[in-house]
């Protein structure tokens, strides 16, 4: 089959997949082999040397139409009402393939339907039991949920016993299910496919930056579908980031708001509430009292107005909500330097404070893959199921001692590894004893040779989407920037800042969400979400990419850089560019990676020299703990989903 598709020729399939193992269940796939007695399953059938195979003979044809038959046998007419008309691969082969009339005229079988839980609808009468959702449960996603049992007429594929699917993967197999079975719960009667408008964008509910199409009517998101990307999430997409997008409808700011004398905030105009902020900023007497923050979701393009900004008000107080005390004066030492796709053909892995089943489900799914080839992995950090087997060696920074004495099995197997990799959780970088840990991890690279001509196997996992983009563009404070009391605070979508906020201080919230920071705002400036704009972002790997706006911003909200270009006019600091190419030539003038969209730059390694961290920060003995405690609601638009709080209330009931 590959060989015929690399060919040109289009060969019918239902179970057949190039990522997952080959079954050959459907029997659609038949061809005419010179010299066979009867047709072959081309996707089980090695190609040979000198084989003459025939893909369109009346034989195979006579074949592909009684297949066809057999697989509509117990089909029901539900092409109305299903959810997969007019994307279904049944629909659209048995149409090329099938007979115009059914010879059927017994009693069609009927399924009872199964209860995977509140992503995943299923129709189980209209499974051809291909087995695509069972391979790729146990193959790629590394559970053991779905299964099949019975014989002939009476097979069925479920969960054995009754329970959900627990996998942060399982809205893949509404992708991979070529028929109506599994569909998706949330979206269900909701639009027809012919009636979407396809936007090709990125997804920010982590930081692997994975492709994704969102499709909308109206103005409104009706669905999200992962996108082909070889290098970072292939073809799948995390449940977050397919299903949290009805938390775009929910908790939004949809106009200003300035905080009157009675401590109530009050509906205004955009020039009431911009001159509100210039008034306060009035009131600031050195640069040392401001302070910005950048908070998870924030895209390149207003942090780096926001950078600007503050600059010209004598500030260079800016921080990422995350990271209040990282030294990112080299890019090496804060990004993913393997790339995501070298986790393919790395054979050792050691896990440092990370839980990538939580923190980045698809690159979970990669490790696994690379487990399958034959890696090694061994973890120091927090216990977890990651789905394959983990050596582990601890949960707190002394388990590091060894190592770092180039002692221990594992040190040796690390030195002795082609292509080692060490994994770093974004949970390190966020402790106070950050530098000690990472001083520590740096010796372990650099004795054990992780580092060489070729390959780069220092990692950082990073679990939000704007935190390489605010360490390339210098949201770090200076040192001894937290001397002083801030009187004037700049929230760029940071709901989660747990740094010094003084209660007198004047509080800017600029975001799209009702949360924790626009609680504690004096003014709100509402912002657009992902999906209402153009803007660039940055994943782990140090990968830019460019979102795309698929639908229009709700209410009075504006772009955020938009709003702080306004901001600096208003403000008589006015900045020097007001359309987004400006914006975007300004970034590559601060970080030149910007000039190179969709690549991940290789990062300067200096040996070793650039491992020797400022910090004099000693090490404690708290165990490490994962940046993600709660995968389904990490950011503001998660939190406002009602399918992630139902998510999170049927694994506590799926616990007990």
């Amino acid at each position: 089959m590959e060989a015929c598709d690399a060919a040109g020729v289009d060969i019918p399939r239902f179970c057949y997949h190039q990522r997952l193992s080959v079954a050959g269940n459907c029997r659609m796939c038949l061809v005419e082999v010179e010299k066979a007695p009867k047709p072959v399953a081309s996707c089980a059938m090695p190609a040979g040397p000198g084989m003459n195979i025939k893909t369109d003979s009346p034989m195979v044809k006579k074949a592909r139409e009684g297949v066809m038959e057999f697989l509509l046998i117990n089909h029901p007419l539900d092409c109305p009402i299903c959810d997969q008309g007019g994307e279904c691969d049944l629909q659209d082969q048995s149409m090329v393939f099938g007979s115009d009339r059914s010879r059927f005229t017994d009693v069609k079988r009927s399924v009872e339907d199964k209860n995977l839980g509140p992503l995943v609808k299923t129709v189980m009468t209209r499974c051809i039991h291909c087995t695509r959702c069972v391979r790729f449960a146990t193959e790629i996603a590394g559970v053991q949920d779905l299964g099949t049992t019975g014989r002939g007429r009476d097979t069925e594929i479920g969960t054995y016993v009754e329970k959900l699917m627990a996998s942060e993967l399982s809205g893949n197999v509404i992708d991979l299910c070529p028929v109506g079975a599994l569909t998706s719960k949330p979206y269900a009667f909701t639009a027809r496919s012919w009636e979407l408008r396809r936007t090709e964008t990125i997804d920010v509910s982590d930081a692997l930056g994975s492709n994704i199409s969102v499709d909308a009517r109206l103005n409104e998101v009706m669905r999200i579908t992962p996108r082909l990307n070889e290098d970072i999430n292939e073809e799948w997409l995390s449940d977050k980031g397919r299903f949290q997008y009805d938390g775009l409808k929910r908790q939004r700011l949809v106009a200003p708001m300035v905080r009157d004398s009675s401590g109530k905030l009050q509906q205004t105009t955009w020039k009431h509430a911009l001159e509100a902020v210039t008034s306060a900023l009035g009131k600031i007497k050195s640069g040392a009292q401001l302070k910005a923050v950048a908070g998870k979701l924030a895209d390149a393009e207003s942090m780096v107005a926001l950078r600007d900004f503050f600059h010209r008000l004598g500030s260079g107080n800016l921080y990422a909500e995350e990271f209040p005390h990282l030294d990112a004066d080299l890019r090496s030492t804060y990004v993913f330097n393997s790339s995501i796709s070298g986790i393919d053909s790395a054979d050792l892995v050691l896990l440092i404070g990370t839980n990538p089943r939580s923190e980045a489900p698809v690159l979970n799914a990669r490790l696994r893959k690379a487990w399958l080839g034959g890696a090694k992995i061994a973890s120091i950090g927090p216990k977890a199921d990651l789905t394959y087997t983990v050596k582990h060696l601890g949960e707190d920074p002394g388990s590091l001692a060894d190592l770092a004495a180039g002692k221990g099995a594992v040190f040796k197997k690390l030195a002795q590894a082609n292509t080692p990799m060490i994994i770093v959780g974004s949970g390190v970088l966020q402790r106070a004893d950050a530098d000690a840990i990472l001083s520590k991890i740096h010796a372990i690279a650099l004795k054990a040779g992780v580092v060489k001509e070729g390959w780069n196997g220092f990692n950082v996992l990073h679990s939000s989407a704007s935190r390489v983009g605010a360490l390339d563009l210098g949201f770090v404070p200076a040192s001894g920037a937290d001397k002083y009391s801030p009187k004037f605070v700049y929230l760029l979508g940071a709901d989660e800042y747990r740094g010094n906020i003084p209660d007198d201080a004047f509080v800017v919230y600029q975001g799209h969400h009702g949360d924790a920071g626009a609680s504690r705002a004096n003014v709100i400036l509402p912002g657009a979400a992902y999906t209402e704009k153009n803007a660039t972002y940055v994943n782990t790997e140090g990968r830019p990419q460019r979102a795309v706006k698929a639908v229009p911003t709700v209410g009075d909200a504006r772009d955020d850089w938009k709003i702080i270009r306004a901001l600096s006019e208003v403000a008589s600091k006015t900045l020097p560019y007001d359309e987004l190419a400006g914006v975007r030539h300004r970034l590559a003038e601060v970080s030149p990676t910007y000039l190179h969209t969709g690549v991940a730059q290789q990062a300067l390694w200096l040996n070793g020299d650039s491992l020797a961290h400022k910090g004099k920060a000693k090490e404690s003995g708290e165990p490490f703990t994962s940046s993600v405690p709660q995968f389904f609601m990490t950011d503001v638009i998660s939190r406002a989903s009602r399918t992630m709080a139902r998510c999170i209330s049927a694994r506590k009931e799926m616990a007990h």
